[in-house]
């Protein structure tokens, strides 16, 4: 018998669960089914989602050959059979190609459909579980359109557990099958949006539950909990899930919400990326919170030494405290502004010589040559403060940093404006 997940499969685009931003009425991949014009196209998104189940449907209303491979098992051969059915009478009205795993493709098995892509003899369905602008080679990416698929909802898996059991209670009709709402809500919560991963822990609970006095098969917490798979949090150091947890975690630093902060960062721990984490608090210290609270970068730098020190799962408790502390400070991007303002000036101007009062004057020859003749020194002068041009001649007035609106950099700015004036 074929898995449940498999035996409740959709034949039609409304009945698909989730994925209405591309799904729905008068949604894209709709019309385009409608049209009957089907474009090469990739499927983008983590597995058990609907990305097959979109591509047979699809397939079905092809009037083409169909074929299905998967690039972890398919080789160079197997693409060259299906190039040959070209000339054959099934192919007649062109080949549909269903390729699975496309990220498992080298660039020579990928350029073999070049040339039939570009002349409308394949049309080419992919579909991936990572992102195709850093798997997929270019040439494929501009003759094909992406479509991102997303993890589902707890309410669709919800939906299709309900229709799972009517199926099996159709197929076992001296059968009363009962699943409490709150083993539902469990198993699709620890899902992951994966609606396979669900169903087959549905499907385990049905047939390893035995029927009580009356007949009925009951489910409910305890059996459901004990057929269900822990949540399997989906990392991958080198992949792009990685690098958006990351972005998500400084993102919500600088938002000044530690509640987000702590949940990406137990992302990046249940990862166990140490050192990302690290990296990444030390460089939000400087970039983000910068001069509104100096000392922060000082005491990051403490909380991360102690974490590559203690490591996991000690590690935590000082990279969380880094993280909170992080998020509640008050922020400036003052520095990060000014450093990249005069590195684009360093590419895009003449900013002319260094004045030459401030060039070094520690060597033999230097004061026939005017170095340093002119140069005051500030120690001794009022308030440790001269007013000389330390800028090059071309950006003499140019202003690289600019006081941030937090109370450090505002008294320091007051200070100055004191002392200048």
């Amino acid at each position: 018998m074929k898995p449940l997940a498999d035996r409740i499969r959709p034949e039609k685009l409304e009945e698909v669960f989730g994925q209405k931003h591309i799904l729905g009425k008068e949604k894209i991949l709709n019309r385009i089914l409608e049209s009957g014009l089907i474009p090469n196209m990739i499927f983008y998104g983590p597995p058990g989602i609907g990305k097959t189940t979109v591509a047979n449907i699809i397939a079905k209303k092809a009037n083409k050959k169909f074929y299905k491979l998967n690039a972890t098992t398919a080789s160079l051969s197997d693409i060259k059979d299906v190039i040959s059915d070209l000339n054959t009478l099934m192919g007649r009205n062109g080949v549909l190609l269903y390729l699975d795993e496309i990220q498992n493709f080298n660039k020579k098995q990928q350029q073999s459909l070049l040339q039939f892509m570009e002349n409308g003899d394949i049309t080419l369905i992919a579909s991936t579980t990572e992102n195709p602008y850093f798997y997929v080679y270019n040439a494929i990416l501009s003759r094909a359109t992406i479509f991102e698929f997303k993890p589902l909802k707890n309410e669709d898996i919800i939906l299709a557990i309900d229709r799972a059991i009517s199926l099996v209670q159709s197929e076992y009709s001296d059968t009363v099958i009962e699943i409490a709402e709150d083993a539902k809500v469990y198993a699709a919560n620890v899902s992951g949006g994966d609606l396979r991963k669900a169903l087959n822990s549905i499907e385990l609970a049905i047939y390893s539950t035995n029927k009580d006095e009356s007949g009925k098969i009951n489910i409910d917490m305890d059996v459901i909990k004990e057929c269900t798979q822990k949540n399997i949090f989906k990392f991958d150091k080198d992949g792009d899930n990685h690098y958006d947890i990351l972005s998500a975690f400084q993102k919500s630093i600088r938002g000044s919400d530690p509640d987000a902060a702590i949940l990406y960062l137990a992302m990046l721990i249940k990862g166990g990326d140490l050192k990302s984490i690290c990296r990444r608090l030390l460089v939000i210290a400087a970039e983000d919170i910068g001069l509104a609270y100096p000392q922060a970068i000082s005491i990051v730098k403490a909380c991360t030494d102690a974490a590559l020190e203690l490591g996991f799962p000690e590690a935590r408790i000082p990279l969380s405290e880094a993280a909170i502390l992080l998020a509640t400070a008050p922020k400036s991007n003052s520095v990060i502004i000014a450093v990249d303002e005069a590195l684009k000036d360093l590419d895009s101007m003449n900013l002319g010589e260094i004045p030459i009062y401030l060039r070094d004057g520690h060597y033999e020859g230097a004061k026939a040559l005017g170095r340093m003749q002119d140069y005051k020194y500030p120690h001794a002068y009022k308030n440790n403060y001269v007013k000389q041009q330390y800028l090059p001649d071309g950006v003499k007035d140019k202003k690289y940093y600019i006081y941030g609106e937090n109370k450090i950099e505002q008294t320091c700015k007051k200070y100055w404006d004191i002392i200048k004036e």
